[in-house]
């Protein structure tokens, strides 16, 4: 009965009812070099003549010891001195820039340093500054010109209101932050000096406009803006770092009493030595 099944079957040689050993020529296998991995005959990144070793690029990616002398300069103050290091927080869209302004405008809001904790910047802090610097020497010494030309005097250009702009806007928005840095971490409450840096670096735009109103031959109205920019530079700063430092214990307040009133003392300054008109 078997033996009808298999009828069908082509060049068998059939021996009673079970099929014949086909003839060992036909099914004989060629040399193969599967006992070794990988192939002794493959070449690249996965062969070799040598048997079973990694690629020569891997090899030398992995085992190769790195430099001392490249490692050192790729970690700690070594980063200070690279310009590198510094580029991520110049690498920021305009229109960033400009909602950070208009949050700084607003000293009540608060949400400033939550906006800024993942991608602080220091572009505008900086372009800030510099226009302070610009703005304060500019107006002072057109307005000054001015003046002692209605007045028939003799003008000379006072080139120290340069540099001093320079010293007081660059010294306040890095050395203050610097030293609030240091507070905040024996305290307990580290903050990252970027973003400190980024907020005193905005904190400083009010003053701006402010210093453009003080063309206004009018002293009280000086003060005025003076005290109003004062007010509205501490209250963002102080806000803004007040749920921070708050969890450093009993002396937050302090703290925040210190930060705010150490910016309104910026305002009186810029009042006495910029925001006036000489003759």
């Amino acid at each position: 009965m078997m033996s009808g099944h298999y009828t069908s079957i082509e060049n068998q040689k059939v021996s009673g009812s079970v099929p014949a050993v086909p003839d060992p020529q036909s099914f004989k296998f060629s040399d193969s070099n599967l006992q070794t991995f990988p192939p002794a005959a493959q070449q690249g990144k996965i062969g070799g003549s040598g048997g079973s070793r990694p690629p020569p690029n891997v090899d030398d990616t992995f085992s190769k010891p790195v430099s001392s002398s490249n490692e050192s300069q790729q970690s700690g103050w070594f980063q200070a001195f690279s310009l590198s290091t510094y580029k991520p927080y110049f690498d920021i869209d305009t229109i960033d820039v400009l909602d950070r302004i208009k949050d700084s405008l607003y000293p009540f809001n608060g949400a400033f340093k939550e906006k800024t904790a993942s991608n602080p910047d220091l572009y505008g802090p900086f372009w800030i500054c510099t226009t302070l610097i610009f703005v304060a020497a500019s107006i002072g010494t057109f307005v000054t010109y001015i003046a002692h030309k209605l007045k028939h005097q003799e003008w000379n250009y006072d080139i120290n209101v340069v540099t001093w702009s320079a010293g007081l806007f660059y010294g306040y928005v890095i050395f203050v932050p610097l030293c609030l840095y240091l507070i905040l971490k024996y305290f307990s409450v580290p903050s990252g000096l970027v973003q400190l840096l980024c907020l005193y670096g905005y904190s400083l735009f009010v003053f701006i406009p402010a210093l453009c109103l003080s063309v206004v031959p009018w002293e009280i109205f000086r003060w005025m803006i003076a005290g109003v920019a004062g007010f509205m530079s501490a209250t963002f700063v102080a806000l803004n770092l007040r749920a921070h430092i708050m969890s450093a214990g009993e002396r937050w307040l302090l703290i925040v009493a210190g930060i705010f009133l150490l910016q309104l003392a910026l305002s009186v300054v810029l009042k006495i030595y910029l925001f006036k008109i000489t003759v």
